[in-house]
């Protein structure tokens, strides 16, 4: 399973971003899709998550401006991110947890990161 994400970029305070992450290779199913993030000098934290049903959790840091979502069919996840401050600024990273094979334990597989910088 490899996980390709893309859509960062530079947006100035107040704007908008949209995130996605597609999954390609061998997968026999994905559960969880989430996504990460990290700025210099500070830990991995959690954006928001999703289930293979569709519910969604998020980091308080970020409720009511991201929106996570998720495409079962194209094995792809979607981070809405609006209303986006200097604070936001990080690499954001995917993490689906998936099966390669049907035989297959499940397994964190990450994305290598799209980098989010908002300007003030």
């Amino acid at each position: 399973v490899q996980l390709q994400a893309s859509g960062g970029g530079l947006v100035q305070s107040g704007g908008s971003l949209r995130l996605t992450c597609a999954a390609s290779g061998s997968i026999f199913s994905i559960n969880e899709m989430a996504w990460y993030r990290q700025a210099p000098g500070k830990e991995r934290e959690l954006v928001a998550r999703i289930s293979s049903r569709g519910g969604t959790s998020y980091s308080d840091f970020v409720k009511g401006r991201f929106t996570i979502s998720r495409d079962t069919g194209k094995n792809t996840s979607y981070l809405q991110m609006n209303s986006l401050t200097p604070d936001d600024t990080a690499t954001y990273y995917c993490n689906f947890y998936a099966r390669a094979r049907i035989l297959d334990i499940f397994r964190a597989y990450w994305g290598q990161g799209t980098q989010v910088t908002v300007s003030s």
